[in-house]
């Protein structure tokens, strides 16, 4: 069992553990400022050779800017930086690159058009006479793949036909091509089903037990706790604690971002929530993606849809919200048959779509935060928009949406606020069914817990609530039942509180086959 955290002296580090393998890279009291505001202040960070440094805390933090100082594209106002006892500073990405430092940011830096090999030896390209040596830059990738164990990728390959897994994967044999002896990784997993994370460890600890240092930045604590030997805290762009893994729990490492206790992480049923009529209804459903869907999602009810990557959990979403519509099988809203052709139709009958990738389909990122609050209403049903006006900024300020004002830009909002921004935006058009792809993804403990107690309160007004998640603890946490999806149907239906086991074994047909056993 982990050791209770002794938060009186929140820095102080344990030598026994800690110090088993060199420090890497050495940073000391690391300040930055942008426009007169700190975002990080006197912060100190230790590498080890071959050990997972976790950085976690709320978005906001100052874990962002942290790594970026380290990657080169920041410089820091005050502090210092050394590699093997060498003080260095980078002004450029690739200063801190050619000195063995690489960073596999959130947001991917690949060209769509290129072939895997293409991208991963961008301006590097090893050549022959005078011209790109292609035959040479593709077993050199293929070389690298097969270091990191990656199969059933090649290297000629245009990434614009990878799936998001795929590409998280180009970027780090990408870190790796630079002969990195230390690589950030800002959460890696955010886009990534469970099968995939697997992967992912596979790779780090590859790449831990050849002496490579990784910085590992997630707001999903299993990870943490999986992966890492010694975490750092960071809260308003302040260094809290520095401790081995084994001396925190969860509770604890919660309490140290966001600043108070978190008695219950999944918040239970607002009281007087109470099921009421059938909202949604699925009988037979089909298309070219998903078949025989039968499902009934009731007022007040939220179910959770688990399943791996591939089973069909988005693509139902997407057919119920009219992206991909049904071509058999019935459907029914409030208990009157519709089968929603567009995303209009289905937000006309009562629908909202809560997509897993806010930035690509959820926002308009160069638009400000009243705008894209508006922007449903104002493509279904222009006549309400001046009430919607008018309720949009008490919607903003009940979802605790920081931001200067309502005229700021989405696109320098925190992950945490923008995706309320998403939530803000569907609300605003007043749905009876909400559907939740991935609605926490990306985002910090602090803000997933409001947009769970969001959902609690819907749940409390009489909406229905459909959330896929691939945080089984979260579909666990928060759902009346639990849907499994396998194969493009659904495998089998448990009640709240079900075991991950369970459900893992219904997702990977492990339960049909000791079924077939017996």
């Amino acid at each position: 069992m982990p050791h209770p955290l002794q938060t009186d002296r929140p820095t102080e580090t344990d030598p026994a553990r800690v110090d088993e393998a060199p420090v890497v890279l050495r940073a000391r009291g690391l300040t930055k400022s942008f426009v007169g505001n700190t975002v990080l202040a006197d912060v100190d960070l230790d590498l080890r050779a071959g050990q997972v440094h976790g950085l976690v805390g709320e978005n906001g933090a100052g874990k962002s800017t942290l790594m970026k100082i380290l990657a080169g594209v920041h410089t820091a106002d005050r502090g210092t930086v050394e590699l093997d006892g060498r003080t260095v500073s980078f002004h450029h990405p690739t200063q801190a690159q050619g000195a063995g430092i690489s960073t596999v940011f959130q947001e991917f830096n690949l060209l769509p058009e290129r072939t895997v090999a293409e991208n991963i030896w961008l301006g590097r390209e090893p050549r022959r006479r005078g011209f790109v040596d292609v035959g040479r830059m593709q077993r050199d990738t293929q070389t690298l793949l097969d270091d990191l164990g990656v199969t059933g990728l090649r290297p000629q390959q245009r990434v614009r036909s990878l799936s998001v897994a795929e590409q998280q994967i180009v970027e780090i044999a990408k870190a790796v091509s630079f002969d990195a002896r230390i690589i950030a990784m800002d959460e890696p997993t955010a886009a990534l089903a469970d099968h995939e994370v697997g992967l992912l460890y596979s790779i780090i600890r590859g790449l831990t037990a050849r002496g490579v240092a990784i910085l590992y930045v997630s707001h999903r604590l299993k990870e943490i706790f999986d992966l890492c030997e010694t975490i750092t805290v960071l809260k308003d762009g302040r260094h809290v604690a520095t401790r081995p893994a084994s001396q925190y729990d969860e509770a604890e490492l919660v309490r140290l971002m966001v600043g108070r206790e978190m008695s219950s992480f999944f918040p239970d049923p607002v009281a007087g929530t109470e099921v009421g009529t059938t909202r949604l209804e699925l009988h037979g459903a089909g298309n070219g993606y998903v078949d025989g869907i039968d499902l009934t999602l009731r007022a007040g009810e939220i179910i959770g849809i688990a399943g791996l990557q591939g089973s069909g959990r988005t693509e139902l979403m997407e057919a119920v919200f009219g992206v991909t519509p049904f071509t058999r099988g019935t459907m029914k809203v409030n208990e009157r048959a519709v089968r929603p052709r567009s995303p209009r139709s289905a937000v006309r009958a009562g629908i909202a779509l809560i997509t897993e990738d806010r930035k690509a389909t959820g926002l308009a990122l160069n638009q400000s935060i009243l705008d894209n609050a508006l922007g449903p209403v104002r493509a279904v049903f222009p006549r309400r928009t001046g009430r919607a006006r008018r309720e949009v900024p008490g919607l903003l300020s009940n979802l605790a949406v920081a931001a200067r004002a309502l005229d700021q830009e989405v696109q320098f909002l925190s992950g945490g606020n923008q995706q309320k921004v998403v939530l803000a935006r569907w609300l605003a058009t007043r749905p009876e069914v909400v559907l939740m792809d991935e609605p926490t993804r990306g985002i910090d403990v602090g803000a997933k817990h409001a947009i769970y107690e969001l959902m609690r309160v819907l749940a409390k007004e009489g909406v229905a609530i459909l959330m896929v998640s691939s945080e089984l603890p979260e579909v666990i946490g928060m759902a009346d039942r639990i849907l499994v999806m396998r194969d493009g149907r659904l495998a089998g239906e448990l009640p709240a509180g079900s075991s991950e086991e369970t459900v893992l074994q219904l997702a990977t047909g492990a339960a049909a086959s000791k079924g077939e056993d017996r």
